[in-house]
């Protein structure tokens, strides 16, 4: 353990075994917005449900995630609409709707940016279909991958645990 804190990943080791540690403070900006992404809320919002400054937050949530927390919204809806589109057979627009677009055109000029062709052209009944996959992204660092594995865990582990 004391070579563990002593090497070169000391710092980092020190950050995610602090009670209180700005990757504990993303993770629960990542909850809220992922429990809240199809409504409209402040960056003022979710710092306060973090418990940080909103500076705080955009530098590190960018650090884990490798966009902002608008962003991170935005793919989520963007996600979710596929998810509805394909499998559910849901129209575009109503998809888009659901997850809390109000224009319709701005939905599909993100999706195209997303996943690289309309959301017309990835919905079930359409004829010229070809496999759409969303663009890749940037690569992961050392901290984010942590990080999502820390969250991938939690997330399996509160579909288990009993509300009451």
């Amino acid at each position: 353990m004391f070579r563990l804190l002593r090497g070169d990943q000391a710092e980092m080791i020190r950050q995610i075994l602090a009670p209180e540690n700005r990757l504990q403070q993303v993770n629960r900006a990542i909850s809220w917005i992922r429990q809240n992404f199809s409504s409209p809320f402040s960056i003022e919002q979710v710092a306060v449900e973090a418990r940080m400054s909103t500076s705080s937050l955009h530098q590190h949530f960018r650090e884990v995630t490798a966009m902002s927390p608008l962003q991170y919204q935005k793919q989520l809806r963007l996600q979710e609409a596929r998810r509805l589109i394909l499998g559910n057979a849901m129209d575009a627009a109503t998809a888009a709707h659901q997850v809390g677009y109000d224009s319709p055109s701005q939905f599909s000029r993100e999706y195209r940016r997303l996943f690289g062709a309309p959301p017309i052209r990835t919905s079930p009944g359409s004829e010229a279909n070809p496999p759409v996959t969303p663009r890749p992204e940037p690569p992961n660092s050392l901290f984010q991958k942590i990080f999502n594995r820390s969250v991938d865990n939690k997330m399996a582990c509160a579909h288990i645990q009993p509300h009451g």
